[in-house]
């Protein structure tokens, strides 16, 4: 069993003990008999408790007692303990009564409740007598704490001119304690600081309590909020600071820095670019500047416009057409500043202040000659030279009033075509055709002259089209090139070909072409149809293909117009061999009948003139060579002369592109080469030549120096070197070094130490070397 007896174990055991009472009270010292209620010899219980309470903060000294727990077994036997987390540290029981105490100050708001298990154990086994049983200690909450914002700082905003009880922020405080307790956790907010112009309700809402809260005056509020508990101890409470910062709405009209505004501008100012800006004041935030600039009664509405700008807010005055200081020096007219987006419902009175007058002064410029007309557009009669085909005008417009001289730019006449007088007057120099060219697109400068006809000012262009008309000086002609065919066995009658005819000229709707053969002893005939074209076919019948393949018919073709003129234009007709279906077998080409073209001929001329002329200018060329080089022996050209060397040699088989002679002379000590003509390209190798010894203890300038001097004798006392600077290039280091000479070409083998006589062993691909290094027979003989 357990040693803490649940409730309803507990209270079945109480009421038989009751039933076992009443029954010996009716029959007191009645035995037990059979048949009587026996009498309960059950040990009784004492009531455990499952839960137990105590008070948090208690003042009174510690431990501080909480409950008991006991059990009905033999307590001279048992020993109580407890388990659970905070068992020995925050409670404790008495192992012999089973008091439990607290050891320290509990705190609600930290822990409500613990939960912890007993235990009845044997005193000395230290078994348990019992099973383990839990239980429940709850702490009661007591009124400790007071209200704490959730932040200490609180932001918040309202439009402006707000109505009063517009909700402008909730602001909420938290109690610790218990909310089921009555009043314990019960909040009460007021403002202590601006409550003149704002309010809170029960909620924690803040609300205005003023409609007349300008952010153009004030822009930012700052309250401080009071949550105190309903209950709580006097003095004890939470505060926070709430920050209102007000919207801005548009509410405020713009007003213009200044009262008059004076521009100066010259007058070819360009239309549409700004001359001037306007500036206004709106105390309202830039998203709600909207300024508005108009004209007051229209005063020169058509000559000026106000653009606004919406970055700055400022009215920028732009010409809408050309201004003129000779018309007009200076314009005055009254500007008014609006803002059609504003909320009436904001305005307490309107701004007189939204008005200023602008003064616009023009002034001078020296301008450009003005042309009375835009465009000029003139028309001439085609084949005709007139003196007059007609006129520009142009004048100054400043006070000046200068002469205008006038030319007609060559760029827009290149054919020069045109010319034009002093005055302006255009006329012809060449008889124009409309067929070529029916339009010309002339320009015209005019620019300001001095009475000494020099320019001195500005110049200004116009466009002059001149339209050329057409006459009748085109006789007709064929509308294309026809190739007519007609079969050698071709009927009388049988229709050839169909012709029609074109004009050059401007044909006109009602234009009439007559056609008509100009010989009529052939076997064609010509028939004209009347609507300009006609019909060729065969008179006779019948062609001969051996007597004629290719039949030609001067066509004569008159036009209607005034005076009428009359072409000709020739048909060629191959006769053609032909099936018995009509169909074309064999036919010449009438080009080929008629011969080689014009066009063919100028063609074969051009390429014979062409190549006779580059033969010649060959034979010129080598001529002047020629003499060139003549003249170059007899007198030497003097300059200097810079020789370059790009030759790299062929290898030890090589013995065509270079002189070894020079090397084989260097190295034993030869006469030097005599030195290149002028036109003849120079050696590779210099002369490599070591210059005299001197005796021992001779006192003599060094060997380089010495071998400098050799060289310097020998360029001075050449006859055959060139009289100009040459580039010689020695291959001697001197004697002073202690390793001597390294180059290979100053190395004389008599002085070496190294035999290269089995180079000749080697083969002919070292030969070579072997002339080079090896010792010469003769040499030896002579030793």
């Amino acid at each position: 069993m357990q040693a803490l007896v649940m409730l309803l174990a507990t209270g079945a055991t109480y009421y038989l003990g009751l039933l076992a009472a009443a029954a010996a009270a009716i029959n007191p010292g009645r035995p037990n008999t059979p048949g009587s209620l026996p009498a309960h010899r059950r040990q009784k219980r004492d009531w455990i408790w499952n839960q137990m309470h105590i008070d948090e903060e208690r003042n009174d000294s510690l431990p501080h007692y909480v409950g008991k727990i006991k059990s009905s077994v033999d307590p001279k036997k048992t020993e109580y303990q407890l388990r659970g987390e905070s068992a020995g540290k925050v409670f404790r029981v008495d192992k012999n009564t089973g008091d439990v105490y607290a050891l320290e100050r509990l705190d609600r708001e930290k822990i409500s409740e613990y939960h912890l298990t007993a235990l009845v154990v044997d005193k000395d086994s230290k078994k348990n007598l019992e099973s383990p049983s839990s239980f429940t200690i709850k702490v009661h909450d007591v009124n400790d704490n007071w209200p704490v914002f959730t932040h200490r700082v609180f932001n918040a905003s309202v439009p402006e001119m707000s109505g009063i009880g517009t909700s402008v922020i909730q602001v909420t405080a938290v109690d610790a304690d218990d909310p089921t307790v009555a009043d314990h956790a019960s909040v009460v907010y007021q403002l202590t600081k601006g409550k003149e112009n704002f309010d809170i309700r029960g909620s924690g809402l803040i609300v205005t309590m003023n409609k007349h809260l300008d952010r153009e005056t004030q822009d930012k509020y700052e309250v401080v909020v009071e949550a105190k508990d309903a209950q709580g101890r006097r003095g004890e409470s939470g505060t926070a600071t709430v920050f209102i910062t007000l919207r801005d709405v548009n509410d405020n009209f713009p007003i213009f820095t200044q009262n008059r505004y004076t521009f100066s501008v010259p007058e070819d100012i360009r239309v549409g670019s700004p001359l001037g800006s306007l500036f206004v004041e709106d105390p309202d935030e830039p998203q709600n500047r909207k300024t508005k600039y108009s004209f007051v009664q229209g005063e020169y509405r058509d000559t000026f416009t106000i653009d606004t700008d919406p970055s700055h807010n400022e009215g920028i005055i732009k010409p809408i057409k050309p201004l003129d200081y000779e018309r007009i020096r200076q314009y005055s007219f009254t500007i008014e500043a609006t803002d059609p987006t504003i909320d009436l419902r904001y305005l307490g009175s309107t701004s007189p202040k939204n008005i200023a007058r602008v003064i616009i002064n023009v002034t001078d410029v020296d301008e450009p000659p003005i042309f009375q007309q835009p465009f000029y557009h003139f028309q001439l009669q085609e084949n005709q030279k007139k003196p007059l085909i007609g006129s520009v005008l142009a004048k100054d417009p400043d006070a000046a009033q200068r002469d205008i001289r006038y030319s007609i730019r060559r760029t827009s006449d290149k054919g020069q075509f045109f010319g034009i007088t002093k005055k302006g007057g255009i006329y012809n120099d060449k008889e124009l055709d409309r067929e070529v060219y029916p339009w010309y697109n002339l320009t015209v400068e005019a620019k300001e002259v001095d009475l000494s006809g020099t320019p001195t000012g500005k110049e200004s262009i116009v466009q002059v089209h001149i339209e050329v008309m057409d006459e009748n000086d085109n006789a007709p002609e064929f509308a294309k090139p026809y190739e007519p065919k007609v079969c050698e066995n071709a009927p009388q009658g049988k229709l050839v070909v169909q012709i029609s005819a074109t004009d050059k000229d401007i044909t006109p709707r009602d234009v009439k072409f007559k056609f008509s053969l100009s010989t009529e002893d052939s076997n064609f005939t010509l028939i004209d149809n009347h609507d300009n074209t006609a019909n060729i076919i065969v008179k006779y019948g019948y062609f001969d293909r051996e007597r004629a393949k290719v039949h030609h018919l001067p066509v004569l073709i008159s036009d209607n117009g005034r005076p009428s003129l009359t072409g000709t234009s020739t048909l060629h007709v191959t006769v053609c061999k032909c099936n018995e279906h009509g169909e074309f077998t064999l036919c010449e080409e009438a080009a080929a009948q008629v011969g080689i073209s014009i066009q063919a001929l100028v063609a074969i001329f051009l390429c014979i003139l062409t190549f006779t002329v580059i033969t010649l200018l060959i034979i010129l060329r080598r001529r002047l060579r020629k003499q060139a080089r003549a003249h170059g022996k007899s007198v030497p050209e003097i300059h200097e002369q810079l020789v370059t060397y790009d030759e790299e040699g062929g290898g030890e088989m090589d013995t065509t592109s270079y002189d070894v002679s020079v090397l084989n002379s260097a190295r034993h000590g030869g006469a030097k080469p005599p030195r290149p003509a002028l036109d003849a390209r120079p050696s590779l190798y210099a002369q490599v030549q070591k210059p005299p010894r001197q005796a021992p203890g001779a006192h003599a300038p060094g060997e380089m120096a010495a071998m400098i001097g050799v060289k310097k004798d020998e360029a001075d006392h050449d006859g055959g070197g060139p009289p100009y600077d040459t580039l010689h290039i020695y291959g001697y280091e001197g004697a002073e070094s202690i390793a001597e000479s390294l180059s290979s070409l100053g190395t004389d083998s008599s002085d070496s130490d190294i035999d290269y006589d089995f180079l000749n062993d080697w083969g002919p691909r070292f030969k070579m070397l072997a002339e080079l290094y090896g010792s010469d027979p003769q040499e030896e003989l002579v030793y």
